[in-house]
């Protein structure tokens, strides 16, 4: 089938998991350097790749973006925006994007400057093939065989955990049982990223995880291979934008005397000061030499850095603040920092510090989601927050971007598995990480601040959580591995390995990389090295400030009960026009929200109030309890008795004869309408009709004798009650 005179369509087939994988080439954007439609199941991504013909100009990295791009009308879907359009990119629809440029940006020669974009358009989704996977594999394609330079390809899998056994691309189903969600990408030899949520996972599962998967991607790698083959373009060639070798070897020679110099100290503020003069002495002479080259100057200052650095590391086992290779930096663990919020906590390691807050809140705070999956709302919410002071600079705050959304969902990750069920803590739970200082790892900070700031909080979180990088070092067959990375070796090392977890098992792990891809060792040594690291920050810095969770929560958090009632009950609970609700609202100063399935959440700032509208919405439900003691409002009077309601909306009749404990002769005489009663539930009779006795109540809770009696119980006061007023009874 051929569409024009430059293109030809191609399709390719394979399995993936026993599911059908279909990538059709030349019939879509064939204007774009790279283009494919790929099909898995009945997901269906776009997928494309274009790169400028000529480098940009003033840059000093490789200018890549990847967007992964939602379209509601994949799932029949019409947005819920007011333009009733697909808008600013989704927080999945970011992390996306982030999980596909990961595997993918190390693979890019390093000095080139031309801006590549790639896109990938899902366009119809299939519940049991993730659109996610689907785009990584598409977007492989499209780089591969466009002309643009990339040492791929890469093909990623997800891998679960489905009752004991591994799985590749768990459907819908499975993934609901699973004990993780692990996404892993390699090239032809390599791991080249893990992206991983886990139920506390031990290491050694994770790793054969890992490994599972891994294996399975090598198939998938040749059958890209074989693609590339048939209708890849030609690479093309680029202008390198590395500086001179023989400017940089001078720069070098007359430089690093002094940034060996200025780079050893464990202050970061200090090392930045230290580098200014070096920086102006080298400009100085230099600035002649190379005219109009001071960005190329600037570059050969970076990289003898990174030399001084990675010798050290490689060399000389030395690290740049003087640490052990895997010792953590001073760390320190605080709890109640705010006066107000419902609780807080602040984690720092060396000049990392994060401070965490948590506000608890009612279901009906629950983010509500308008995505591509099932998930339709979040009742976790994990923001985290990076202002420019926090690395000592002068930015104005613009919003959260793909790095702070990136980290707080990883945060977010982390703490999952361990919060407690909704019916265990009917709460909605948001936390915000604010990063008051950066120099290393700020993301795993976040987590350690969050663990304590839950468990000050009171929210009963099954185990404490806490997390560590694990940083590289490679050359040739070479590396070596180090734990809790500095901003500077993260800046100039090759991996920065994200392990969070509770001292039984994995949460989640986060792997950026600058090189190719990790060997099994490199994976199991930053599994094991992590691992020792958590359950030092968990036994040392967490516990001795707050073991457990506290057993109340707050003052300042509104107080929450739950119960679950019949569904077909709601609209009584409701009411007509929302009357009962409202009306059981105002009388228990509180706010309740009902869900479909019947469940109730009622809040308030009191927990009497609570039980009282708990206990409101109970009778509605499930009617009143025969034989037991209500307080009610008097409604209408009639000549042979007075109506009592006893919930909003639940109404029953005491006799004249059961009004009190003695004699009646008119209804008016005992109650008017209004009066505040307590009534005993008889019975309900054949026609639904509930019959009540004041008098019943009255002997059982205030201790009354009905007329005509002798009793020897005292009223309160001491006085007697009975047919002789106030005087004790004769004795015989």
């Amino acid at each position: 089938m051929v569409f024009n005179e430059f293109s030809t369509f191609k399709k390719y087939e394979t399995e993936i998991a026993g599911r059908p994988f279909v990538v059709e080439v030349g019939k879509m954007a064939q204007l774009a350097g790279g283009s494919c439609l790929v099909r898995y199941g009945e997901t269906n991504v776009l997928c494309t790749a274009t790169m400028a013909p000529k480098p940009r100009e003033g840059v000093d990295f490789f200018p890549l973006s990847v967007d992964y791009e939602e379209k509601l009308y994949s799932v029949g879907r019409i947005p819920g925006s007011f333009q009733r359009r697909e808008g600013k990119a989704s927080e999945k629809a970011t992390l996306a994007s982030r999980v596909i440029d990961r595997p993918i940006r190390p693979l890019f020669p390093k000095d080139m400057r031309n801006d590549v974009g790639v896109v990938a358009t899902v366009m119809s989704v299939d519940p049991d093939c993730e659109p996610q996977i689907a785009a990584m594999l598409g977007v492989s394609i499209a780089i591969s065989i466009s002309e643009i330079p990339w040492d791929g390809p890469i093909a990623g899998v997800v891998v679960g955990l489905v009752d004991g056994e591994y799985v590749i691309n768990p459907t819908l189903e499975q993934r609901a049982k699973s004990d993780m969600y692990v996404t892993v990408a390699s090239t032809s030899e390599l791991v080249a990223m893990i992206e991983a949520g886990a139920n506390e996972v031990s290491n050694d599962d994770m790793y054969d995880g890992i490994m599972f998967a891994h294996k399975e991607n090598q198939k998938i790698v040749e059958f890209i291979n074989m693609i590339k083959a048939e209708v890849g373009k030609e690479k093309v060639e680029f202008p390198s934008n590395d500086p001179d070798p023989e400017m940089y070897e001078a720069i070098k020679e007359f430089s690093i005397e002094d940034i060996r110099a200025a780079l050893d100290t464990d202050d970061k503020r200090i090392r930045d000061e230290r580098l200014k003069p070096v920086y102006e002495k080298v400009h100085e002479k230099f600035d002649e030499i190379y005219p109009e080259m001071e960005v190329k100057i600037e570059e050969c200052l970076y990289k003898v850095q990174k030399y001084v650095v990675r010798r050290w590391l490689l060399d000389d086992g030395k690290r740049v603040d003087g640490r052990g290779i895997d010792e953590i930096r001073p760390l320190n663990a605080q709890i109640d920092l705010l006066d107000r919020v419902h609780g807080s906590g602040m984690f720092t390691r060396g000049q990392t510090q994060v401070l965490s807050v948590v506000t608890l809140g009612t279901m009906s705070d629950a983010q509500s989601l308008d995505g591509l999956d099932e998930e339709d709302t979040k009742r976790y919410i994990h923001h985290y927050n990076f202002p420019s002071y926090s690395v000592g600079e002068t930015k104005p705050p613009r919003g959260p971007g793909r790095r702070e959304i990136g980290h707080g969902a990883l945060a977010e990750r982390s703490l999952v598995p361990v919060l407690p069920s909704v019916e265990e803590f009917p709460y909605t739970i948001r936390v915000v990480s604010e990063v008051l200082s950066s120099n290393g790892s700020t993301s795993q900070g976040s987590v350690c601040g969050s663990t304590l700031s839950l468990m000050a909080a009171g929210v009963p979180i099954k185990a404490p959580v806490a997390g560590i990088s694990c940083g590289l070092i490679t050359e040739g067959d070479r590396f070596m591995t180090m734990v809790d990375i500095q901003g500077l070796e993260d800046f100039f090392g090759d991996m920065d390995f994200k392990v969070a977890g509770t001292k039984k098992g994995i949460t989640s792990i986060q792997m950026d990389l600058k090189v190719h891809g990790l060997t099994p060792a490199i994976i199991r040594e930053a599994l094991d090295k992590t691992y020792k690291a958590r359950c030092y920050i968990l036994d040392e810095v967490i516990a001795p400030v707050i073991a457990e969770p506290r057993a109340e929560l707050s003052k300042w958090a509104p107080k929450m009960l739950s119960t679950k009632i019949d569904p077909d009950k709601i609209g009584d609970v409701i009411g007509k026009q929302g009357k009962v609700i409202q009306k059981i609202c105002a009388e228990c100063n509180c706010k309740i929200d009902v869900e479909e399935d019947g469940s109730v959440f009622v809040s308030s700032t009191d927990l009497e109030d609570c039980k009282k509208a708990i206990g409101i919405v109970e009778t509605i439900a499930n009617g009143p309890e025969i034989g037991a003691i209500y307080k009610g409002i008097v409604t209408r009077l009639m000549s042979f008795g007075a109506f009592v309601e006893i919930v909003p909306g639940i109404e029953g009749m005491v006799h004249i004869s059961q009004l009190d404990v003695k004699r009646t002769e008119k209804v008016e005489d005992v109650v008017t309408v209004g009066d505040e009663v307590i009534v005993k539930v008889l019975e309900k009779d054949d026609q639904g009709r509930l019959n009540f006795s004041r008098r019943e109540a009255l002997i059982e809770v205030e201790g009354l004798v009905p007329e005509n009696t002798l009793s020897d119980t005292p009223r309160k006061g001491g006085s007697f009650r009975g047919n002789r007023g106030n005087r004790p009874p004769k004795k015989n």
